[in-house]
């Protein structure tokens, strides 16, 4: 129930924000443009876009953040394996599990640290501040340029991401350890198509037979 509900949140963020970041360059550029236009200049002119790049950068660090672990639990990361596969057959699983055991720590790290950064950068004041707590000397913390939002609202990508990063790489681990297997991505892949269709589709029945001989 719990990795159904997080498969679709992350799936959701991912699709939500690049299509939302899209939709906002191609308006900006078009405001853009359009400010320059004398016939429709005086109206263009006051539709204020200054916080267009600002938001889009947000977007497309929390899109990245939430992808890297969309990464690890489908397997679409680019897997650094020389190593590994240069390992005698006997040292390959242990090998596997060094490689997914340092992910795990690393993302945790990060998760931490990051969660440490936003807490002591305004996060602090804004938990008291909604519970009606005092406040005391707490520092409310910085706000972005342009939208003037908490800082530390933004920067909760990297503990937010990271630890769902650490959770992935756990459910690897346990997946590897149960069947041996890890998640692997096939690039020829198009979901929505049965083999069928995909056979129908210009070259894809020439590469599949030069794969068959290989």
């Amino acid at each position: 129930m719990i990795n159904r509900f997080l498969n679709h949140l992350e799936e959701w963020l991912i699709a939500s924000l690049m299509g939302a970041a899209t939709l906002l360059i191609f308006v900006a550029v078009i405001h853009r443009y359009a400010s320059g236009i004398p016939v429709i200049q005086d109206y263009t002119l006051k539709i204020n876009l200054s916080w267009a790049q600002e938001l889009c950068i947000y977007m497309f660090v929390w899109m990245a953040k939430f992808g890297a672990a969309y990464g690890v639990r489908e397997g679409v990361h680019v897997g650094v394996d020389v190593l590994i596969a240069r390992l005698p057959t006997e040292w390959r699983k242990a090998g596997v599990y060094i490689a997914i055991f340092g992910g795990m720590f690393f993302t945790g790290v990060i998760g931490t640290l990051g969660l440490r950064f936003i807490w002591e950068n305004g996060m602090h004041y804004a938990v008291f501040n909604v519970l009606g707590l005092d406040t005391g000397e707490l520092p409310e913390g910085p706000t972005t340029p342009d939208l003037e939002w908490p800082t530390w609202f933004i920067y909760s990508a990297v503990p937010l991401g990271s630890y769902l990063m650490c959770y992935r790489f756990i459910q690897v681990g346990v997946a590897f350890w149960r069947t041996g297997e890890m998640p692997h991505h096939d690039e020829a892949a198009v979901e929505g198509l049965d083999d069928m269709e995909m056979e129908e589709l210009p070259g894809y029945g020439k590469d599949a037979n030069l794969r068959g001989a290989r």
